[in-house]
């Protein structure tokens, strides 16, 4: 080998793009994503082996229940958090389209169906009013949804005080609740969440609007610079969390048959550290829906199976809690593991495999090849 072949071959591994370098199998397993997954499919084969009663009928079915407006808020989350932004006023304006849908309904005497479009929309114009501060004002979006999170609440409880409407017709109450097939362990409310897991997977890996919310987390300015409308496109997450906040909120509702301000509180840190388990980074630019999905399920699955083992509320949010850090510092050490590869990388001399051996050219050989021509 020449010594311009060698430097030929070294610069071609330079200009390699790292995370297409290694196989198509290897890049979709050796992800966050594919951990959760597979932590997932460990943790549920445990619990089906060991505790009593989670192999029911019905384990399956109220763990999809529980988790429902968790996965439904999650999935307009994950686009939030990939463009460095939060929103932390969803499960407030879940308790607001819980308490706007009892009084559309029950007081105003508006039919069921008018009663849950016309809250969605107050959820979507409260998405507009987080989206309006952080994007076309500049607003910090945690300093903007921790207000909000305080404006929506208020505003819910003011309206019903501590009362609670509760007078929705049996069939809208089950509506959500019941099976997809009759004696199965999957409800009704699982329609909806897989349309809208499918429309935001097409939205966010499959188009353009998608590839300017990765844009826009790793960097915003840069973004601007290559035709993404960053202000426009930040504005209509926010408004699109509203809208499925509110329509989780609507399912909260007819679930549970009630509605008050107070519903829901608290949920909003439920989504967050499912958001974050899933492998979506807080700073940006990083994150895959179905790992979102799977750390949803994943946070489920743990809670329902510690719950039939007797383990009180505390101990559940110990063991997540644990889980969500653990996450969070693997990101950490990755980057520190694959900056320490790149140093030793950089270090060894570019003739040299990594046995020791010179792949250099011996002096006198282009001589020798010289002579010989």
């Amino acid at each position: 080998m020449t010594s311009t072949d060698t430097l030929l071959q070294a610069g071609a591994e330079t200009r390699t793009y790292k995370p297409y370098a290694r196989p198509l199998l290897l890049r979709w397993l050796l992800t966050r994503e594919a951990a959760v997954i597979g932590l997932l499919v460990v943790v549920y084969a445990y619990a089906m082996l060991n505790v009593q009663g989670f192999d029911g009928p019905l384990t399956l079915y109220y763990l999809f229940l529980d988790m429902a407006p968790i996965l439904l808020i999650a999935l307009p989350m994950t686009l939030v958090i990939v463009t460095g932004e939060i929103d932390l006023s969803v499960a407030s304006v879940v308790g607001l389209s819980s308490v706007l849908t009892g009084i559309f309904f029950a007081d105003m005497g508006l039919p069921m169906a008018v009663a849950a479009v016309l809250a969605i929309a107050c959820g979507a114009l409260a998405g507009a009013l987080n989206g309006y501060l952080v994007a076309y004002l500049g607003l910090p979006s945690l300093a903007v949804t921790i207000g909000t999170l305080a404006l929506y609440r208020g505003v819910a409880v003011g309206l019903l005080g501590t009362k609670a409407i509760t007078d929705f017709p049996d069939k809208w109450r089950d509506l959500f609740t019941e099976r997809i097939v009759e004696g199965g362990s999957y409800p009704m409310v699982l329609v909806p969440i897989a349309v809208l897991a499918v429309v935001f997977a097409l939205l966010l890996h499959f188009t353009s609007f998608g590839r300017g919310v990765f844009e826009i987390g790793l960097n915003d300015e840069a973004a601007r610079f290559t035709g993404v409308n960053v202000e426009r496109t930040k504005f209509l997450l926010f408004v699109l969390t509203g809208a499925v906040s509110a329509f989780a909120g609507i399912y909260y509702t007819l679930r549970f048959g009630n509605a008050r301000g107070d519903n829901a509180t608290g949920m909003e840190l439920q989504v967050i550290g499912a958001v974050l388990l899933g492998g979506v980074s807080i700073f940006g630019g990083r994150g895959a829906l179905h790992g979102v999905i799977a750390g949803v399920l994943l946070i489920g699955v743990i809670s329902s199976a510690m719950r039939l083992e007797g383990q009180t509320v505390n101990m559940i949010n110990i063991v997540i809690g644990v889980l969500l850090v653990l996450s969070v510092m693997s990101t950490s050490f990755l980057n520190w593991a694959s900056g320490i590869r790149s140093s030793r990388r950089k270090s060894r001399p570019s003739g040299t495999r990594r046995d020791g051996a010179d792949q250099r050219p011996q002096s006198g050989s282009s001589t020798t090849n010289g002579s010989e021509r």
